[in-house]
């Protein structure tokens, strides 16, 4: 039986209207605002998955940057790979705030990614065995979060937005990055182009679910909620249309195929229709029954565990020689 009594309840409805009012007005929320529980829940939920799916993203480009055709790439997927990581940083710094009047730290969400309870982005669950799967991770896989990161930039959450403005900036040199070896494998020899092919064949399931599920019952989904929160401003498919508009056409004036031979563009409605992916392996995956969670996180957390000696020593009292004791 709830100890909350009458008074409490209208004190709550009072401060619930008036926080609607601002989203609706357009104020941006700070982290030491007064918010409701599924308001903040729904962040820690977006925010530290979005931030765990950063540094989990990067594993799968590092296991190419020791073996990059050149120094010139060498060092640009290596320089990548340290963004991808300081991305994840800094939002689950933003995590950690909302986290906060929880009793939650940084530690929780690390050991709910490593009980699988938190998870991470689909595409992190998958394989990269070629140098093509680097190119097209870097330009597709990066182009589609730059979609969404884009959209997010306009959240009525304030911190996050501000983390947004740096991560999108950087993300735009990924992109970039990825392009350019995509266009190099293009226009270079068959093996390298049949190359190319398969790994856009590998990648596109992957990138279908990129987005989510549609709100259609298929997978259960917050996309209202967060909507009606401003958390975010479009729906999943319309993010997954937005993809569409961007890539299909370039993929195709490369002279490479996509594996649907359904996919057109509908001008008279104005979208694309396709074939939808398998939602109940999308389900799996982040689940962490991909082809490659159980060795991702295993990695993830051998390295959390042969660091715990970097957070001791940073968080213990230091100590003044001068003084001969902890300052």
């Amino acid at each position: 039986m709830s100890n909350r009594t009458d008074p409490d309840r209208a004190l709550d409805d009072e401060r619930l209207a008036h926080f609607l009012n601002r989203i609706d007005r357009g104020d941006k929320i700070e982290a030491d605002d007064w918010m409701p529980d599924d308001y903040r829940n729904q962040l820690i939920k977006l925010i530290s998955m979005h931030g765990v799916s950063e540094i989990m993203g990067a594993l799968p480009e590092k296991e190419w940057v020791p073996k990059a055709p050149t120094l010139r790439r060498k060092l640009a997927i290596m320089a990548k790979v340290q963004d991808e990581m300081g991305h994840g940083q800094l939002l689950l710094r933003v995590a950690e705030d909302l986290m906060a009047p929880l009793g939650q730290t940084r530690e929780d969400l690390l050991r709910n990614l490593f009980s699988g309870k938190l998870k991470f982005h689909n595409v992190f669950h998958m394989e990269a065995p070629t140098w093509a799967d680097a190119g097209v991770i870097a330009w597709l896989v990066d182009g589609a979060a730059i979609i969404t990161q884009t959209m997010s930039l306009e959240t009525s959450y304030a911190p996050y937005a501000r983390a947004l403005q740096r991560i999108c900036a950087e993300e735009k040199f990924h992109a970039q990055h990825g392009e350019s070896i995509v266009l190099e494998l293009a226009e270079g020899t068959p093996e390298q182009r049949r190359m190319l092919q398969e790994a856009v064949n590998r990648w596109w399931p992957s990138l279908l679910m990129f987005f989510g599920p549609p709100d259609d019952g298929t997978v259960s989904s917050n996309q209202q909620l967060n909507m009606r929160y401003k958390i975010r401003s479009q729906t999943n498919e319309e993010l997954r249309q937005a993809f569409f508009n961007k890539y299909v056409n370039r993929i195709f004036h490369l002279g490479l195929t996509l594996p649907d031979d359904t996919i057109r563009y509908d001008e008279a409605e104005g979208v694309w229709h396709y074939r939808q992916p398998d939602w109940d392996r999308f389900v799996q995956i982040v689940r962490g029954n991909g082809p490659c969670s159980a060795q991702r996180l295993r990695l993830r957390k051998t390295s959390y565990e042969e660091a715990k000696w970097v957070r001791d020593a940073m968080l213990a009292p230091r100590t003044s020689y001068a003084a001969g004791g902890a300052i």
